[in-house]
């Protein structure tokens, strides 16, 4: 099995250069106005088409899990060498768990994390005190922005 996602962006080109950045490998198809990524690890087909913006049906954000913090900071490492700007988050309580993860943000602001799951943290009063709320609305990971989650 292998997970699909297709996402809608204003400059294809840009979104090519970060996306190779930050998956590591370049397109295996390019057309005018789309560009489609095979990954194998993670199973993922991504794609992408060029449309202009347009309200409604906002994505939250996108992620990777992974089995390890070692991975993680392997992910992130490699999306500061490729000069993507990132934005730490360890031991933060997200989405009734504690996480370690790292957020990139795409030319078009759609933020993906690389995270993995520390313990389960459903029940406890710190996981009911505020589940995957933006610290703020406009979180910018090249302002260094610090989110709760999610």
């Amino acid at each position: 099995m292998k997970t699909h996602l297709s996402i809608n962006v204003e400059n294809i080109e840009k979104s090519i250069e970060f996306y190779s950045k930050m998956f590591g490998t370049e397109p295996v198809k390019i057309k005018p106005g789309y560009a489609k990524f095979d990954i194998s690890d993670p199973p993922l087909n991504f794609t992408m088409n060029q449309r202009a913006a347009a309200p409604g049906g906002s994505l939250s954000h996108l992620g990777l899990q992974v089995a390890s913090t070692a991975e993680v900071l392997a992910i992130g490492g490699r999306w500061r060498e490729n000069g993507l700007p990132t934005l730490d988050e360890m031991q933060t309580d997200c989405c009734y768990a504690l996480q370690d993860k790292i957020w990139v943000s795409d030319p078009d602001g759609n933020r993906w994390e690389v995270f993995t799951v520390l313990e389960n943290t459903e029940g406890t009063e710190k996981a009911a005190a505020g589940c995957c709320v933006p610290a703020s609305e406009t979180v910018s990971i090249t302002r260094s922005t610090k989110t709760n989650c999610c």
